[in-house]
């Protein structure tokens, strides 16, 4: 995640040295898209990337589930509604690819041990943006609301559990978001990098048949956290 950060931070320099030779960082920078923020209504997409973890609470003190979590690919639509000067809503709808590797400690065979985890995810956030006052083709924003999410690799309907090395969760679960970003008003479109943070708010994990199960036996709860990257172009 330090890589893909430093990624976002050097691609946003570049692209304000990149454009012809219009400057969007400088005292007096020739200012782009003068009037796009007055639109009520505007469109846009984002690319991105993202790293899904579990958060895991016990029913008593035993050796933690490991999660070993790698980087997804987003990509989506994004609606946004002007509804004050300094505050938009924005509905986000996107196409989440990810996986987690969960490996139970106390349990040695591989076959046993080893969980992978894989989701596809159709994301619905909706989310308030609070911009800042623009500065020159600059504008720093925060970003925070609620999403729902459904898997659609879930195993919920599923009847064979880790017994028969298949990992069930629930298809729904429901999240809440924080974030910041930069507005990058570029010659012929805004440019916004972001990153925010998902947290769950529900159990997500469906216990195995078996109550004493060494896989979910001793989880109270199992919810998501994740970090988002995403890239929009308007």
């Amino acid at each position: 995640m330090k890589q893909l950060i430093a990624f976002l931070l050097f691609f946003c320099v570049l692209t304000g040295h990149a454009q012809k030779g219009r400057r969007i960082f400088g005292k007096d920078p020739l200012i782009n898209l003068e009037n796009f923020d007055k639109q009520r209504v505007y469109w846009g997409y984002f690319l991105g990337f993202n790293s899904y973890d579990y958060k895991f609470d016990y029913k008593k003190n035993a050796p933690d589930i490991n999660v070993d979590r790698t980087i997804g690919f987003s990509v989506g639509l994004v609606g946004d509604l002007k509804l004050m000067e300094y505050i938009n809503l924005r509905f986000e709808p996107g196409l989440f690819y990810t996986q987690r590797n969960l490996t139970y400690t106390t349990l040695t065979k591989p076959i046993d041990r080893d969980r992978e985890v894989p989701a596809t995810y159709i994301h619905f956030p909706i989310l308030l943006k609070f911009s800042s006052q623009r500065t020159g083709n600059i504008r720093p924003y925060l970003l925070g609301g609620f999403s729902f999410t459904k898997n659609l690799s879930s195993n919920e309907t599923a009847t064979d559990d880790n017994a028969q090395q298949k990992f069930r969760v629930k298809e729904w679960t429901k999240n809440y978001e924080l974030g910041f970003g930069i507005d990058l008003y570029l010659e012929y479109f805004k440019f916004s990098p972001s990153i925010r943070g998902v947290f769950g708010l529900e159990n997500e994990l469906i216990p195995d048949n078996d109550p004493n199960s060494p896989w979910t036996g001793n989880v109270n709860s199992m919810k998501t956290r994740a970090i988002l990257i995403n890239f929009t172009f308007h």
